[in-house]
């Protein structure tokens, strides 16, 4: 009888302990394990699962249980008290963060426990119809955030020997989207058990991320050779060369970063526009004027899984392509989108709508990519961590403004489409000059995509 209780154990045992296996072994794999980066992508991907459960609830509470006319006027005042004092907030996070070098371990598990204990004051107010769901929405927002720099600065001290930084990234980047894509069926299956309950799953994750935080190898907290990166600096912070470009200037504003940065970033920012754009706008356009044949809900899933899928799919290209220069990828990408938005505004439909997500989602993963290959090649080692800071709280204020533009649109699909290709359009006219001459020009190191 005991054999036979042992057996049926074992049986109902390893599927769950053989399935963790092999996700440690893929984290773990070409040295991650050893450098401490398959914990990272362990952590992100607990992060992932996290977000997309409070996502469920907020969007279910806000988004789909009122009509669409009153959950407009939700979705506008969640921006208004939660998006615009975060557009406030967001400029500082990176400045504030590179004062606590030492504590990134500490700040990554803060960042976990105030999402755990936030998700219980939204799981009451979400019961209770409460005012408290707006600024915990706002806590939970900027916690996120904060995470999101923090594990930017954190990447580089955990590359494994000969791994590159955007393959890293990429690795990292993937498994918060897979861990995104299995966790949200699973957050929409504890909302039909009940409101809160995807808040409660979230709760848990975020507790065990909190653990998990302080199991990163302790050099995550060194600070060993690092310096703060000006996007925009006074002479003071600059050397050589470039301080006597300063002095000689009428006015300060000269990049430490380098050229192709900052143009990497303008372009990048536009692609984050656009997505912050889509997501609002298409979001009441589909729940007003669904896909042919489908319903509102149906519809939302085609455009989600359609724009989740071309970002997996940009993710693991970045992880594998290599090139001579990023600057052109980028350039490329965009261009792509453009053309893709102004052909979905001129022929609007299903099928386009679809297909322009797709592209967007592509797009702005490997454009990510590829500005992280632009810093690893120009940014001096010790301001990298502090550029990749500052440079992700800039795209993250890039992602509100386009949010916001997309609630006040009027529900017309040509005119919305119109208006994102736009967005895109001012995003590589000005940088496409810079980004082709830096290209050109190239640089001693020889830049990689991977």
């Amino acid at each position: 009888m005991r054999g036979a209780a042992r057996s049926v154990g074992r049986a109902l045992h390893l599927p769950v302990t053989g399935t963790a296996r092999g996700i440690r072994k893929a984290t773990h794999a070409h040295g991650a394990g050893e450098s401490g980066l398959g914990k990272l992508i362990e952590l992100h991907a607990v992060n992932g699962a996290g977000d997309v459960m409070i996502t469920v609830a907020l969007a279910s509470t806000v988004f789909f249980s009122v009509p669409t006319d009153e959950a407009r006027g939700r979705v506008a005042l969640y921006l208004a008290i939660t998006m615009a004092p975060f557009t406030v907030l967001a400029p500082v996070i990176g400045p504030l963060l590179d004062r606590l070098p030492h504590g990134r371990r500490a700040a990554m598990a803060a960042s976990m426990l105030a999402r755990a204990l936030l998700a219980l004051v939204v799981s009451g107010a979400v019961a209770g119809g409460g005012l408290e769901l707006y600024p915990a929405a706002l806590g939970v927002l900027v916690a996120s955030k904060a995470y999101g720099v923090v594990r930017s600065a954190v990447v580089p001290r955990l590359l494994p020997p000969r791994f590159s930084l955007v393959k890293a990234n990429s690795r990292v980047t993937l498994a918060g989207l897979l861990a995104t894509g299995v966790a949200a069926p699973i957050g929409a299956g504890l909302h039909a058990v009940g409101d809160p309950w995807p808040l409660y799953g979230a709760f848990v994750i975020f507790v065990a991320g909190t653990f998990l935080s302080f199991s990163l190898p302790p050099k995550v907290d060194s600070a060993k050779g690092e310096d703060v990166a000006l996007l925009a600096a006074d002479e003071e912070h600059l050397h050589g060369p470039l301080r006597k470009q300063a002095k000689e200037a009428k006015r300060p504003g000269l990049r430490t970063v380098g050229p192709a940065v900052t143009h990497a970033l303008g372009a990048n920012a536009a692609l984050r526009c656009l997505s912050g754009f889509l997501i609002f706008f298409l979001a009441f356009l589909l729940r007003e004027h669904p896909l042919t044949g489908e319903s509102a809900a149906v519809s939302l899933g085609i455009v989600g899984v359609a724009a989740g899928a071309g970002n997996a799919l940009g993710t693991a290209v970045g992880s594998w392509l290599r090139s001579r220069a990023p600057e052109i990828i980028i350039v490329t990408v965009v261009a792509v989108v453009l053309g893709t938005a102004i052909v979905a505004a001129l022929f609007f439909g299903a099928f386009l709508v679809a297909v322009l997500a797709a592209v967007a989602g592509f797009a702005q993963a490997l454009a990510k990519l590829c500005l992280d290959a632009l810093i690893q090649r120009d940014v001096p080692e010790l301001v990298r961590t502090s550029a990749f800071a500052r440079s992700e709280t800039l795209l993250q204020v890039a992602w509100v403004f386009g949010g916001a533009v997309g609630i006040v649109m009027p529900l017309n699909g040509t005119l919305g489409l119109v208006v994102a290709a736009a967005i895109v359009a001012a995003g590589w006219l000005t940088t496409l000059r810079g980004l082709l001459a830096s290209a050109r020009h190239g640089t001693r190191t020889r830049p990689r995509v991977a």
